[in-house]
């Protein structure tokens, strides 16, 4: 269905057709992200630029042994940034990559088509409830004095007002002078967190108590 234009050698007209078309796939693609997501200016930049770079070096690499090389290359590049991504800055980075390939390969159609359909589909699963979690289900962090050293001393304010609750983990803070417990919990139908958190500062003296929502995951790759 879709062909490819470059011919052997590929002339200018067809260089900057797949060069405009990857601009193009890149535009696109940050358009939407920009619609969808909290973003800075550098990183639109890039995702209006890594397409026609991608396409750039499998133009210049076409129907050499050299292809694989410079694709594993460019992936393992975006790996291995000196900044962390997270997972939905990285799947965003990979689409534009996988449009910038498609381009230098001059299949143009293709580069459009896959474009428009990963930009309408992300643009829906980001106005839709699919993975959203539940609203109930907490972070808890409460800080602790070193006095205390059972964190179940607050298990029984815990089942009060949560459905179910664990705890995550503990870690000292302040030099070893307090300790910081995280509990993952599901808040009943009814719950005020406000005065579940004023039960919980009677026992932790007072000190700071956060209440998230969700669950504090690593989205980074």
């Amino acid at each position: 269905m879709f062909s490819s234009i470059i011919t052997n050698p590929i002339t200018v007209t067809q260089f900057c057709i797949c060069l405009g078309s990857a601009l193009f796939c890149g535009l696109l693609t940050a358009r939407a992200y920009m619609i969808r997501n909290v973003y800075s200016k550098s990183f639109i930049c890039s995702l209006v630029l890594i397409p026609a770079i991608i396409a750039t070096i499998i133009i210049m690499v076409n129907g050499n042994l050299g292809t694989g090389v410079a694709i594993m290359g460019a992936f393992s590049l975006v790996r291995f940034r000196s900044t962390p991504g997270t997972s939905k800055e990285m799947a965003t980075i990979f689409s534009v990559m996988a449009s910038g390939l498609a381009a230098g390969m001059g299949q143009i159609g293709f580069a459009l088509l896959f474009t428009i359909l990963i930009a309408i589909l992300s643009t829906i699963l980001h106005l839709s409830n699919f993975g959203s979690m539940n609203e109930r289900i907490k972070t808890l962090k409460i800080t602790m004095p070193e006095t205390i050293d059972d964190p179940k001393l607050f298990d029984e304010i815990l089942k009060k007002y949560a459905s179910r609750f664990a705890i995550e983990k503990i870690k000292t803070t302040n030099m070893g002078s307090l300790f910081e417990a995280e509990y993952f919990l599901e808040l009943k139908g009814q719950t005020n967190p406000k005065e579940m958190i004023d039960e919980l500062r009677v026992y932790n003296r007072n000190l700071p108590i956060l209440l998230s929502i969700g669950t504090e995951r690593e989205e980074f790759l």
